[in-house]
């Protein structure tokens, strides 16, 4: 019996007829009592964009459906000419009431429909067809050419004093920012406490001056809206246009607004920890800073472990801050938050092996006092001086000024030579090697080579220089002469300046060096007579006391 009063209503509901319905007892009691429980849907009936009443419905014919057959019913009768507005009667029985239109159905009110306005029947239906019958003169009045024309008129000027407005309004903008450089550009002063900066004047300046632009878009953006919803709203084809368009910018700022009231308490809390955590931070940049400088001396802490330690520090205590503050995040309880954080964290831990590597990498380095800024190191097979020391990579300027970057994990797994480290301690040895005849005395090649070495700007006397032998080769003995210099980065220009030197000292005592070797030789043996033992400039060693003598 349900099912065939459904159908029936929905028949009914579709054409309006008022004669299939009093046929039809128990109809209204079925619309007012299908869901007893559960919330009212209801629909507008629109005309030319403007709301004229509101209809409900039933599962079988839901309150949009029938709103909008009424609402196309309506608009037949506004665009037909030969209806007249008058036209708009009311029939009333038991059950229901039927307004029509020049005899023509255009919806059926039952008394569930007057329930939702809280008004007898009869007289909704009365007010319903004087609405209907309004709509109707309206929808008419506004199309005659007459109507047309001034609403154009209207838009025209509506549109030129939008463009004097928002010229207005740009002018003003510019005017007060030019106002504000000159009256308080050089007044603001940082926000500070005693000699802590909080907030440099820079940004302070900045902030106002994004205030002020802020404001002006804001002013342009509103008359330009009010611009749009008066020309749209004038003219029927385009009213709901203008309603939709007002929804689309007022929704979203009710939403935000209703959001942003919501989540207040929670913005409060974040804003504070914010500065708390800011200022934090600034202080523990003061302390390393003056750690760094030497003012504040730790016990067994170098300076330059002060940026690295306040780089680990800052981490530290902005990863605490992140944890505190992810709660109060909004949204941070949604699944797509969660989401979001979950391939975050994935795409990190998969992709970030190698960098995690270096930065544990440069920490040890850093601790481990391998080298510092400025020293001349070799890496592998590339010496150059240290430039920067980055947590991921370090950076050197060979000696050819080419600037090599050197991934922080390949220092730590391979070898690293500090030629500055001892340098300026107990100096660095510079060293060079030549092959001389076995006709030339040793004397006289140590006498040369420490001459040498005395003619070398750079290379240092104490400690003493020396001399060490190498191969008694099948030409020639190898000699190798030593000497110290305090500076690593002058090690090239003091061996250029010691290779030139030995090649002066050489030929000037006539003697002649046999590196590379040669393949033919005279028949005159390569002899040193004793006589030649001290050719110049070696000098003999003094003789032994005769008190030595006899003691040994």
């Amino acid at each position: 019996m349900l099912r065939v009063l459904s159908v029936s209503l929905f028949v009914l509901l579709t054409t309006a007829g008022g004669a299939s319905l009093a046929s039809a007892p128990g109809l209204e009691n079925l619309l007012a009592d299908v869901h007893p429980d559960a919330e009212i849907a209801t629909a507008a009936v629109e005309l030319d964009g403007r709301v004229l009443f509101r209809v409900r419905g039933v599962t079988s014919f839901p309150a949009e459906a029938r709103a909008a057959a009424i609402s196309a019913r309506i608009e037949r009768l506004a665009s037909d000419p030969k209806v007249a507005p008058d036209s708009v009667q009311v029939a009333d029985s038991t059950t229901h009431s039927t307004i029509s239109v020049a005899e023509r159905p255009v919806m059926t009110l039952f008394d569930a429909d007057a329930r939702i306005e809280q008004v007898e029947r009869e007289d909704l239906a009365v007010a319903t067809s004087e609405r209907i019958r309004t709509a109707i003169d309206d929808y008419r009045h506004e199309r005659t050419p007459e109507a047309l024309r001034k609403h154009a008129v209207a838009a025209a000027l509506a549109m030129a004093a939008l463009a004097v407005v928002v010229a207005a309004l740009i002018w003003l903008t510019r005017r007060l920012h030019a106002l504000l450089a000159k009256r308080l550009r050089f007044r603001i002063g940082a926000v500070e406490i005693q000699s802590f900066e909080i907030v440099r004047a820079e940004r302070i300046w900045a902030a106002l001056r994004a205030a002020v632009s802020a404001l002006g878009f804001l002013a342009i953006a509103v008359a330009v809206f009010a611009g749009l919803d008066f020309v749209l709203g004038g003219f029927p084809w385009t009213r709901a246009f203008a309603r939709d368009l007002a929804t689309v910018v007022i929704s979203p700022l009710k939403t935000m607004g209703q959001a942003f009231v919501d989540y207040l308490p929670d913005l409060v809390f974040l804003v504070i920890l914010a500065l708390v955590v800011r200022f934090f931070l600034r202080l523990i940049r003061l302390f390393f800073d003056a750690v760094a400088r030497g003012s504040v001396t730790l016990e067994d802490f170098e300076t330059e472990w002060a940026w690295p330690t306040y780089k680990i520090v800052r981490f530290a205590v902005l990863t605490f801050a992140v944890i505190v503050a992810y709660p109060y995040i909004p949204g941070s309880d949604s699944e797509a938050f969660k989401g979001i954080s979950l391939l975050v964290g994935l795409v990190v831990s998969i992709g970030s092996s190698s960098a995690i590597a270096n930065l544990v990498a440069g920490l040890m380095i850093t601790y481990r006092r391998s080298f510092k800024l400025g020293d001349r190191v070799m890496i592998g097979d590339v010496t150059g001086d240290v430039i920067d020391i980055h947590a991921q990579v370090t950076h050197l300027r060979t000696l050819k000024n080419e600037e090599v970057t050197i991934a922080n994990s390949q220092i730590l797994n391979g070898h690293v030579v500090n030629y500055s480290s001892l340098a300026e301690e107990s100096g660095l040895i510079v060293h060079s090697k030549v092959g001389i005849g076995y006709e030339t005395p040793w004397r006289q090649v140590e006498a040369l080579l420490l001459m040498a070495v005395a003619r070398t700007p750079g290379l240092l006397a104490e400690p003493p220089p020396f001399v060490l032998y190498g191969e008694l080769g099948d030409f020639c003995v190898s000699y190798e002469i030593n000497a110290h210099c305090r500076d690593a980065h002058a090690v090239p220009r003091l061996h250029a300046q010691l290779q030139r030197n030995i090649l002066d000292v050489f030929n000037e005592y006539g003697v002649q060096i046999m590196t590379p070797n040669y393949e033919t030789d005279t028949d005159r043996p390569k002899l040193v007579e004793r006589a030649n033992w001290y050719a110049a400039p070696a000098e003999p060693a003094p003789a032994p006391l005769e008190s030595e003598s006899v003691g040994r």
